[in-house]
């Protein structure tokens, strides 16, 4: 009796290990999924380049957000769209200027004209980020956006976008201010719990 229940035992610890190795290979494939799209800048002609918001200290934005300002003006530069859309809404209470206004005022200092910015300042998350721009896209009779990112970011902004009936193609930024091991390790980790839990019925 004691070894059929020892073999028992054996059994089910063998199953345990192979189910938690298919989690890993899994959880593997999924990241190793966001790092491929993150690497892949699909840029092309289109009717608007999306920029999608972060962080900003008052009327300076975050080193983050900067990075996805200055690409998106960069591809506005090279003539990939003649409008630039800018998201993101009040960080927090006491906040003098929404993400987008502290990205469009960035990008009026460098040139680019106000009448090719658009914006919007209610969103707070990236699914809102692009859901009010699809709005904004709506009003102006827009149809085809360049979306612009980190690249981790890059494969959870393509999905929503998808999800939303947005025809977009990605460019991440060239460079990243998630440059350390650390800080793109705990990036990824995020980017692969989201790409789970927006599976989920909202």
């Amino acid at each position: 009796m004691n070894a059929r229940r020892g073999k028992s035992r054996r059994g089910v610890l063998g199953w345990a290990w192979r189910l938690l190795l298919l989690v890993l290979v899994w959880l593997a494939g999924v990241a190793a999924y966001i790092i491929w799209v993150g690497q892949r800048d699909d840029a092309e002609r289109a009717d608007a380049i999306i920029v999608l918001g972060a962080a900003a200290y008052d009327a300076k934005p975050s080193p983050v957000f900067e990075e996805r300002i200055r690409h998106g003006i960069d591809l506005y530069n090279r003539g990939l769209a003649p409008k630039l859309i800018f998201t993101g809404g009040y960080g927090g209470k006491g906040a003098r200027f929404s993400e987008s206004q502290v990205a469009r005022r960035y990008a009026l200092r460098q040139g680019v004209p106000d009448k090719a910015i658009l914006i919007e300042s209610l969103s707070r998350n990236t699914h809102d980020n692009l859901r009010q721009a699809s709005q904004v896209m709506q009003q102006h009779n827009l149809h085809k956006v360049i979306v612009v990112s980190d690249p981790l970011h890059m494969a959870r902004a393509l999905r929503i976008s998808k999800e939303l009936g947005i025809r977009a193609v990605g460019s991440p930024t060239p460079t990243s201010r998630f440059r350390t091991f650390a800080t793109r390790w705990r990036f990824l980790l995020q980017e692969v719990y989201f790409f789970h839990r927006d599976r989920l019925p909202r």
